[in-house]
């Protein structure tokens, strides 16, 4: 069995790229998708992030700005979007200018934003 703690020392030297590159590596090598791990990883690592130059913007963040008249379906979508349970996705979705993603791909910024503008929340896109 590998040594933990020397797992953890060496992927928590990664730089954000090499990351991203990883999960890319795990997913199509386990045929799974780690869209919300990723946005955790990009949390975790945002004042590291903010301190690099940034030429064009490649890390949007999907805020909600209003749950509408469906909110059942836009916590659905939530949950399905994030590895949140039901009470924080519910929190997540009474609360305006929530952070449903952050520092994810133009993509999936964009699919999250149909998916979650299709259940009726009013959504942008920072």
């Amino acid at each position: 069995m590998a040594d933990l703690n020397k797992l953890v020392e060496e992927l928590s030297a990664l730089s954000v790229l090499e990351a991203a590159e990883l999960v890319k590596a795990l997913e199509e090598k386990w045929g799974v998708s780690a869209a919300a791990p990723v946005a955790a990883v990009a949390v975790a690592a945002g004042p590291a992030a903010a301190a690099e130059p940034e030429e064009e913007k490649t890390e949007f963040d999907v805020v909600l700005k209003d749950a509408g008249p469906k909110k059942i379906e836009v916590i659905k979508v939530i949950r399905q979007l994030t590895s949140l349970g039901l009470v924080e996705a519910k929190n997540m979705a009474e609360t305006a200018g929530s952070k449903i993603l952050t520092a994810v791909s133009k993509e999936a910024a964009a699919d999250a934003k149909g998916k979650l503008e299709a259940a009726g929340a009013v959504i942008e896109v920072a």
